[in-house]
């Protein structure tokens, strides 16, 4: 028998590493610009390598913790993680970077679609509550790398915390193998039929569907907001860093308070909190003339961000039960799809107009956002 609360650590800690992976390769990309003579279109290269990696790892870990459980699955990417992280740090070419980079993502995604369909699974109510605390440990790997990575640089080269990362990787993976996790929950593979079935059910979909729209809102505000508060305010690269800095301590708030202090409401509530946060926050971006008030928008812009795939998992967790890993790996899929097609729409219009109209690009996802989710509660109530 499993221990549920050694397994939802574990689960945070692997989430720890997902939010470490993201942000590490834009924290040491200076270093490795530098290291390997990259230019601008080369730098951006790797970029891509990430996301496709994290694609890849979120579409193969469903059917093999609902067919093999979890251990092994989490245990192995944890170990591709490492080496991902240790070849980063020594790679010999650009060549060997971009597998490495690739591997790293690849490991991480798996590990993160992973960890939310694992807390799913062990938790027999309120998941969207718990799926939100597993969240808050994402948004200290984010937070923290760039954190530690400030700190030691003038002490450590880049390659001496990365490897460090890379040991932190390696004990993850020993917990992984140590502690006793759920039994599989198919114990034989789930045919094909089966599985095109699943991806065709209306209500996967349209969960799936709300967190690609879902997906390509934190994606253009994580990846454009930098650029918008400079060129709307004038001020220095640095305080925009720091506005961004901000919405992510909104959205880990909102996380850790929507598993505790929040954890008793409905999905209703909670969407009309969320949405009303997210509408406020976009207003005072757009029609403020301050820096400062900008500020509190992306506080409120996180903080009504971050409820959207914690409940969305939820209730994906409760209707898919009997195939939870496979369910998660299709909308992961779609979500990280989404991220994808609408950070690139948004580069169409920042090039052909203006990064202005971020905002308003913005506020039309949102439309399609509450449009979805309007649909998806009312079925949730049948």
């Amino acid at each position: 028998m499993f221990n549920k609360k050694m397994v939802f650590w574990s689960a945070c800690a692997g989430m720890l590493l997902f939010g470490i992976c993201i942000i590490t390769l834009g924290s040491v990309v200076v270093d490795l610009r530098q290291k390997f003579d990259l230019n601008e279109a080369a730098a951006g290269a790797l970029f891509s390598l990430l996301p496709v990696g994290i694609i890849a790892g979120s579409v193969l870990f469903g059917p093999i913790v609902d067919r093999n459980g979890y251990k092994l699955l989490l245990a192995v990417s944890a170990i591709v993680m490492c080496a991902g992280f240790f070849g980063i740090a020594f790679a010999s070419s650009a060549l060997a970077l971009k597998i490495f980079i690739f591997l790293t993502g690849f490991g991480g995604g798996s590990i993160n679609g992973a960890t939310n369909a694992l807390v799913s699974d062990i938790s027999e109510s309120e998941k969207g509550a718990n799926i939100s605390l597993l969240g808050v440990f994402y948004g200290v790997g984010a937070l923290g790398m760039p954190l530690i990575l400030g700190l030691l640089r003038y002490s450590f080269n880049f390659e001496f915390i990365l490897s460090g990362v890379g040991i932190l990787t390696i004990l993850t993976a020993a917990l992984f193998l140590i502690i006793k996790f759920p039994l599989p929950k198919q114990t034989e593979k789930l045919p094909f039929k089966q599985t095109l079935k699943l991806a065709g059910n209306g209500s996967l979909l349209l969960i799936a569907f709300f967190l690609f729209f879902q997906s390509g809102f934190e994606g253009i505000i994580n990846n454009w907001t930098t650029t918008y508060i400079v060129d709307k305010f004038s001020v220095e690269q640095s305080k925009a860093l720091y506005a961004l800095t901000i919405f992510v301590g909104g959205f880990v708030t909102m996380r850790l308070l929507t598993g505790s202090i929040f954890r008793k409401f409905t999905s209703l509530k909670l969407f009309i909190m969320s949405f009303s946060l997210i509408v406020a926050g976009l207003i005072l971006l757009k029609f403020s003339g301050s820096y400062n008030i900008s500020l509190a928008g992306l506080i409120a812009l996180g903080a009504g961000l971050s409820v959207g795939f914690p409940v969305m998992l939820g209730i994906a967790g409760t209707l898919f039960s009997a195939a939870s890993g496979t369910a998660f790996s299709i909308i992961f899929f779609i979500a990280l799809a989404g991220n994808t097609i609408i950070n690139y729409l948004m580069g169409i219009v920042a090039q052909q107009s203006s990064v202005s109209h971020l905002i308003t690009f913005a506020f039309a996802v949102v439309v399609f956002m509450i449009l979805l989710s309007v649909i998806i509660l009312k079925k949730q109530k049948k």
